[in-house]
């Protein structure tokens, strides 16, 4: 996969991706791994005339990726549109009790998918959700988050997208380390984390 010259990269998911942006200024990376891809990318292409833009919003999940679709993607008229969501449809069954299936969150997705592809036209980028336990209870929530990522990596091979396989690269980085020095609560990445997933990015992205 090629990122054009000229083009727009949207970033948009949960907090993982918003990662402490500005709002209020739309151009504003936040301090995760968009802004670690947009700095590798373009200090290795810079001539490309590339604009990352992130549109990622905390607490999110593929119900509220869904409603805001119209806005937050087909308004920006990306180019290419990286999507990580799903560990707060995991997250919100338990510690608020609230389920969401995973035929909603398949179809929800399904939904962001097709309408990227038939009406923005863009190449699309999956990131699949990951979890590091850091606490025991965490281990639970294995039960519901891995068929999440199976979705994700059906999806993918369905809608013939880049998939970054983040939940494996995490794993593999913690089993030669610990899970806190890239996941400090197990969700959020730490700085370590977020340079794992752009470096994970981008590598698919050359690879595709």
């Amino acid at each position: 996969m090629k990122i054009p010259a000229d083009s727009r990269v949207l970033f948009i998911g949960d907090s993982i991706t918003d990662c402490g942006r500005d709002r209020d200024n739309g151009s504003d990376l936040g301090h995760g791994y968009p802004l670690f891809v947009a700095g590798l990318y373009t200090a290795a292409h810079p001539n490309a005339n590339v604009e990352f833009i992130n549109r990622g919003r905390s607490g999110d999940r593929a119900r509220d990726l869904r409603d805001r679709w119209a806005e937050d993607c087909v308004k920006v008229e990306p180019d290419v549109v990286s999507i990580m969501i799903g560990i707060n449809d995991t997250w919100r069954r338990y510690d608020e009790g609230e389920i969401t299936s995973l035929q909603d969150y398949e179809r929800d997705y399904r939904e962001i998918l097709c309408q990227t592809r038939d009406i923005v036209g863009a190449q699309l980028v999956l990131i699949e959700p990951f979890l590091l336990p850091v606490r025991s209870a965490q281990h639970e929530w294995r039960a519901d988050l891995d068929p999440r990522i199976a979705a994700v990596r059906r999806l993918a091979l369905e809608f013939g997208t880049a998939l970054v396989t983040a939940d494996g690269a995490m794993a593999s980085a913690a089993a030669a380390s610990s899970a806190e020095i890239w996941c400090a609560d197990g969700v959020h990445p730490t700085p370590a984390g977020h340079a794992l997933l752009a470096r994970q990015w981008l590598a698919v992205i050359d690879a595709a």
